[in-house]
């Protein structure tokens, strides 16, 4: 397996760095991550859960499929233009025995401009427990923090009354409706929900 390039680094660029949220870890995938059976099989779980299917397809099926899909994860670390986080339980060694439980990725949508945009999901069993919440908070500071973030949006299907609820307790503020703005898994266009965070924003208050 070949070695990849050194990941791009200073401002303006999302550089690995692996998040402790307490009983959780935000850990950059990698191609490391493709010898591990459990994440891909986690990855094809996820793939077929019908939320994650509607609100986030995710092109891994198969083997093969989750394959490719890390590679891609791996070159976009390089590059400094996407950081795409495996979300794992640290109740097990992450490393040996990796618990599973969902994706978190920031991306650039006009990196000279400082603009990114944030997303995520989780498997069935890892939801409504709060980990969403504190994941965005956690790697919005981090963006913010390393790589020069200056706006920082999420959107999501006004049906997706979960993702709402995640933004606005993440201290992203709704800003408005965005008119049949994406086609999601089911393939029809639907409005979207537009939040937003500043660097400059005061971070939000502590969940209770």
């Amino acid at each position: 397996m070949s070695t990849s390039p050194a990941p791009a680094v200073g401002p303006r660029a999302f550089t690995p760095e692996t998040l402790d949220l307490g009983d959780s870890l935000l850990r950059p995938w990698s191609r490391k991550d493709i010898e591990s059976p459990v994440l891909l099989q986690g990855l094809m779980d996820a793939a077929a859960d019908p939320q994650i299917a509607l609100w986030n397809p995710l092109p891994a099926a198969d083997h093969a499929a989750a394959v490719t899909w890390l590679e891609v994860r791996d070159d976009a670390w390089t590059s400094g233009a996407t950081g795409t986080f495996a979300l794992l339980d640290t109740a097990k060694d992450p490393d040996t025995d990796p618990c599973f439980l969902g994706t978190l990725t920031v991306r650039w949508t006009d990196r000279s401009d400082g603009l990114g945009m944030i997303g995520y999901w989780l498997l069935p069993a890892a939801r409504g427990r709060g980990l969403a919440t504190r994941a965005v908070r956690t790697a919005t500071e981090w963006a913010f923090r390393t790589a020069g973030v200056r706006r920082l949006e999420l959107a999501h299907a006004v049906e997706n009354e979960a993702s709402c609820r995640v933004g606005l307790r993440a201290g992203f503020p709704a800003e408005g409706t965005l008119r049949a703005s994406y086609r999601f898994g089911d393939g029809e266009y639907h409005d979207e929900h537009l939040h937003a965070r500043l660097a400059t924003d005061p971070a939000p208050a502590p969940a209770a």
